[in-house]
């Protein structure tokens, strides 16, 4: 804070004041410090404020014919684009309740004139620091938001990714559904039924809980899960808790946060319901049509279609427009009819992320 600024990277200063005697004396002051731009008018203000370069910081007189300093600052802070520009107030107004209402607009601080050219250069300096400071900091939580976020996809893709191995299924089976249910949703957002619920955070989060559909696996024995024939009805019910499994597993996790998580909620109604059908023949719980969570009617369509095209130890692939076939044949029974309209209008897509993503270690197993 001992320094005047770098002037081979001179920072932008606006000035608004209706008076060119007040601009011609400003100008002078910091010319050689700073790029300055001025203005002559709150409107003109307003105007100059958005253009590029926008000014690092701006002062603002407060009596202008036209609007005055206190509705140019409410504008400037009203305004997304200008919303963080720093406003120092330089006005002759002296009375205690003007600079309260200065404060009260969005102003950072507040010069009574006739101004004192040391002061005005060190306030307009520590306001410049203070944005750099705030800017770094904001950047540094950004740069950290990012790195936690990476780091829960990474860890949940290789949660789901073991979880998966238990049956020989790859990785590949998780980003293939993982995109299925993203273009599902994303064709289900003009949809009048959907559309406020399906926003954008809402299908990211979807998204990235996709993964854990099967979590529960983990705890079904291998002489079932990897059996090449068909299950007895013993085994079957067997199988069928692994959705239980899952959801309860992701259900001591909420409780160790010790708070509700919507991201863990979405996941844990993939993995409990989306072996529920429509009719209310799934399991677990026998849920039928909106009863079943929207994410989980989401699953089943991208679950069943990846199974139906994929080897596996006790079937083989079967083609992609007979896949299509027997998910359109479902429509209202297994699958809510909205989303299997909407499948049917996106199967070619779906079949592009089936071949983008397709399995290659496994022989015989390819979409056709």
């Amino acid at each position: 804070m001992d320094k005047i600024p770098d002037t081979n990277n001179k920072q932008t200063i606006l000035v608004i004041d209706d008076t060119p005697e007040n601009l011609t004396v400003i100008n002078a002051l910091l010319r050689e410090f700073y790029q300055v731009k001025v203005a002559v008018s709150g409107v003109d203000g307003l105007r100059v404020a958005q253009m590029e370069p926008r000014p690092d910081l701006i002062l603002l007189d407060i009596m202008m014919p036209d609007i005055d300093g206190y509705e140019v600052c409410r504008q400037i802070k009203a305004n997304p684009v200008t919303e963080n520009i720093p406003v120092i107030f330089l006005t002759a107004k002296i009375h205690m309740e003007d600079e309260q209402r200065g404060f009260d607009v969005g102003a950072v601080d507040y010069i009574v004139k006739p101004i004192s050219p040391p002061i005005v250069l060190a306030r307009i300096q520590t306001h410049l620091f203070l944005k750099d400071q705030r800017r770094f900091l904001e950047y540094q939580v950004e740069q950290r938001t990012r790195e936690i976020a990476l780091t829960q996809d990474v860890t949940i893709f290789a949660l789901a990714s073991l979880a998966e191995t238990r049956d020989n299924e790859t990785g590949n089976h998780i980003r293939r559904t993982q995109h299925y249910v993203r273009l599902l949703a994303e064709k289900l957002r003009s949809h009048p039924k959907f559309s406020s619920m399906l926003t954008p955070p809402v299908i990211d989060m979807i998204y990235k809980s996709a993964p854990l559909h099967d979590l529960g696996k983990v705890g079904i024995p291998d002489h079932i899960l990897l059996k090449p024939g068909p299950l007895t009805v013993e085994e079957y019910e067997v199988m069928k808790t692994h959705a239980r499994l899952g959801a309860n597993a992701l259900i001591d996790a909420e409780k160790l946060i010790g708070r509700k998580n919507n991201f863990l909620q979405c996941a844990r109604e993939i993995a409990m319901w989306h072996h529920e059908h429509w009719d209310g023949s799934g399991y677990p719980d026998g849920l039928s049509g909106n009863k079943i969570p929207l994410a989980a009617r989401l699953m089943a369509i991208a679950d069943v279609y990846d199974a139906l095209i994929s080897e596996r130890v006790y079937k083989q692939a079967i083609e992609h427009d007979l896949a299509v076939e027997i998910i359109l044949s479902g429509r209202g029974t297994h699958f809510d009819p909205d989303m299997v309209d909407a499948f049917a209008a996106i199967s070619d897509q779906f079949q592009q992320i089936a071949q983008q993503y397709r399995d290659r270690h496994i022989p015989g197993a390819q979409v056709k």
